[in-house]
């Protein structure tokens, strides 16, 4: 008499026996809850895009009450704190070199004059390149300066024909915690999903036992299943508990369908487990397969997932490279999901390659763990 192909009460037992080993195995513990915390908490507070103060340096050859409402402008916009008045160009270089400033302004000695006589006086700012982000952002604030301060005074050089009323959408605010977040949370989910099923998995190799698996009755989609729904479960709690940390303690609004958010990231950790038994398969030593997991999903979830790095602005070869790593996919959607509450209709092409990707990697990860069995 044949066998069944899928016995539920040998997968029962299976996924009983690797939830005993999870819990009598401090390391796996620590590394499936302890280590998003970790990692939420470090990347959370230490990545930030937000420029909360710049200090800034004047050199004011004039003098003058316009010179100082002009300065003002800038201490009144709440971005620069004036780090003192310099009196050369030796002083403001001294202090651009030194790091003690992020722009020195320096103010022409006819400014009051100039603009008295309906002229536009040329004011210079000299930024500190060596961050070029924080320098693109500074020498944008202070252009908004000098035209607010340009506009009160009646002496701006170009007359508007339109009337610009910015309004920002999703993120009124702008802050970049509420996009890092997200996208943080696709990341830590790709690397805990893989590395934890590719550790486990080569465990068993290493110490002999899965051997003994194989000479019992149990059928390898059996045993490749009671790998992996243990892990399913810590996945889709370490899912919880992250989202649960945007909200509360990084104040992230979760705007869309939390079931949504929920049957994605179902779908996301089954492309994650199932590369993870892959990379176990292919390599049965714990050392190898960490390092495999670890190149497979850390780098590419973190340079080309357009977690932090813009995808449009990465050069053409990359941008189609893009398209095989699972996380792009999952940052936009949990992206749409936390800030613009998008229904499934919006997310179809992430949704379905998401989908793709888990169907053929489980699948792929089937036969080769099949294969390795027989």
């Amino acid at each position: 008499m044949n066998r069944p192909a899928l016995s539920w009460i040998r997968l029962a037992a299976l996924v009983r026996k690797e939830f005993i080993h999870i819990s009598r195995d401090p390391r796996s513990l620590a590394m499936a809850f302890l280590m998003p915390m970790i990692l939420l908490i470090l990347f959370g507070y230490a990545i930030s895009m937000d420029i909360k103060t710049l200090d800034l340096a004047v050199y004011d050859q004039d003098k003058s009450a316009a010179s100082r409402q002009y300065v003002e402008g800038y201490q009144a916009s709440g971005y620069f704190r004036v780090a003192g008045s310099i009196e050369d160009y030796a002083s403001a270089r001294a202090q651009l070199d030194r790091g003690q400033v992020h722009l020195a302004l320096v103010i022409p000695s006819h400014f009051a004059r100039d603009l008295e006589q309906g002229r536009s006086p040329k004011v210079q700012v000299i930024a500190d390149g060596t961050d070029a982000n924080t320098a693109t952002i500074a020498l944008g604030y202070a252009e908004a300066v000098t035209n607010r301060f340009s506009t009160v005074r009646q002496h701006a050089t170009i007359e508007l024909a339109v009337d610009n009323r910015v309004r920002v959408w999703y993120n009124p605010d702008l802050k970049s915690r509420w996009f890092i977040i997200p996208g943080l949370i696709a990341v830590i989910m790709s690397v805990i999903t893989a590395l934890l099923t590719s550790l486990t998995v080569s465990r068993e190799w290493e110490s002999g036992t899965m051997e003994q698996l194989i000479a019992t009755p149990v059928q390898p989609i059996e045993l490749f299943l009671g790998k992996m729904a243990p892990y399913f479960v810590i996945g889709v709690a370490d899912v919880l508990f992250s989202v649960a940390m945007g909200v509360w303690v990084f104040g992230v609004p979760l705007r869309g369908s939390f079931l949504f958010l929920l049957g994605v990231s179902s779908m996301f950790l089954v492309g994650g487990l199932s590369l993870g038994i892959l990379i176990s398969t292919v390599a049965k030593s714990q050392l190898v397969a960490s390092q495999l997991a670890m190149i497979l999903t850390f780098l590419p979830a973190f340079l080309l997932s357009g977690f932090l790095y813009s995808i449009d602005n990465m050069p053409r070869f990359l941008q189609v490279a893009t398209h095989v790593v699972q996380s792009r996919y999952f940052v936009d959607v949990l992206k749409a999901i936390f800030l613009k509450a998008s229904p499934p209709r919006f997310l179809a092409e992430d949704l379905a390659f998401l989908g793709l990707f888990a169907v053929v990697v489980f699948v792929a990860a089937l036969r080769k763990f099949k294969k390795k069995l027989t």
